[in-house]
């Protein structure tokens, strides 16, 4: 029961009793809910700056949720990237370099995956942290363009694996002309004096000199391409296509023992030491092709000669001698 207020009245000298309207009272009401609604508000806006909603709190253990696991990944996907040049340095300079394969470029392992331009769409969108996702998923595709290719140069490797007896076995890896039947190694691999034409002029095999009709060996497995009867350069020749890109020619010839198409063995008598064609002296003139370009034959004879005498006929090789045959109508 609220109380009862008086006041002094000066006229009467009595007190009298005040009287107050409801109008005055609702005013008074709603002054004091006003002052109390503001007082609320300003307290609810000082504690949401100091202070998160239960909302926000779960909002912000999410992130770093989600940034504990971001992290996480870039560090994997970093590892997984040295673990893959570990693994292209191994395979380029040991495994390829065994089966004398060439090692794939670093363009071709670092090639790109499309880059950024495959994710338009999400740079063009309203997602949040966008350029951290889309460096996230092209860092992704490189890495796995990386491991493709990887896995296509084992599948290669592999293949070189299973194919090694029949590559050593395609191999020129022996002389044309048996030791015991040669007189002497005439002329080697590079620019040799012209028996003809008298000047130096690049000399593309090795000359064997031997008695005429010496048998001549092939010198690796392979496959009989050309068997001419050439009375110019290199006389009666025979030419071997013996897979993995190597091929031999036997020249200046007197007799086939093979003929075109015919497939042949390593130590196999192909035919006969000859002086037909532009040639000096009976001999047998000999060359290795690489990927159709000439290489020096005595780096493939090992499987004939011991230590001492390859060093031997290294020595003879570097010798500027004359050749045997002159080959300028080639």
């Amino acid at each position: 029961m609220s109380k009862i207020k008086y006041y002094y009245d000066t006229e009467t000298c009595k007190y009298e009793r005040i009287k107050v309207k409801k109008r005055d009272v609702v005013i008074n009401a709603l002054g004091f809910l006003s002052l109390a609604l503001v007082l609320a508000i300003g307290i609810i806006v000082v504690l949401s700056n100091y202070f998160d909603s239960p909302k926000e709190l779960a909002l912000k253990k999410e992130n770093e949720e989600l940034k504990l696991y971001y992290d996480i990944m870039q560090d994997q996907l970093t590892g997984m990237d040295d673990m893959l040049k570990v693994l292209q340095e191994k395979d380029d300079q040991v495994y390829r370099t065994v089966f004398e394969a060439e090692p794939i470029p670093e363009t071709v392992r670092e090639a790109g995956s499309g880059g950024v331009l495959k994710y338009r769409n999400l740079l063009e969108s309203d997602l949040s942290n966008k350029d951290l996702v889309v460096g996230t998923l092209d860092k992704l595709d490189r890495v796995k363009k990386k491991m493709y290719i990887q896995t296509k140069s084992y599948d290669e490797v592999m293949q070189l694996a299973r194919n090694k007896d029949a590559y050593y076995s395609a191999m020129p890896a022996i002389q044309p002309v048996s030791n015991e039947d040669l007189r002497r190694f005439s002329s080697g691999f590079g620019r040799r004096t012209d028996p003809i034409l008298k000047v130096k002029r690049m000399h593309y095999g090795v000359d064997f000199s031997a008695e005429q009709g010496t048998p001549i060996y092939a010198t690796a497995d392979g496959k009989v391409v050309l068997a001419r009867k050439d009375y110019n350069g290199l006389g009666w020749h025979i030419k071997i296509d013996h897979g993995f890109n190597f091929e031999t020619v036997y020249g200046h010839m007197s007799k086939f023992n093979v003929k075109s198409g015919q497939m042949v063995k390593r130590g196999q008598i192909i035919g006969y030491v000859g002086n037909t064609g532009k040639s000096t002296a009976p001999h047998v003139h000999y060359e290795v092709h690489i990927n159709n370009r000439a290489v020096n034959p005595v780096n493939y004879f090992y499987m004939d000669l011991d230590a001492e005498q390859y060093e031997e006929i290294l020595r003879l090789s570097t010798i500027e001698n004359q050749s045997l045959g002159s080959y300028a109508n080639q």
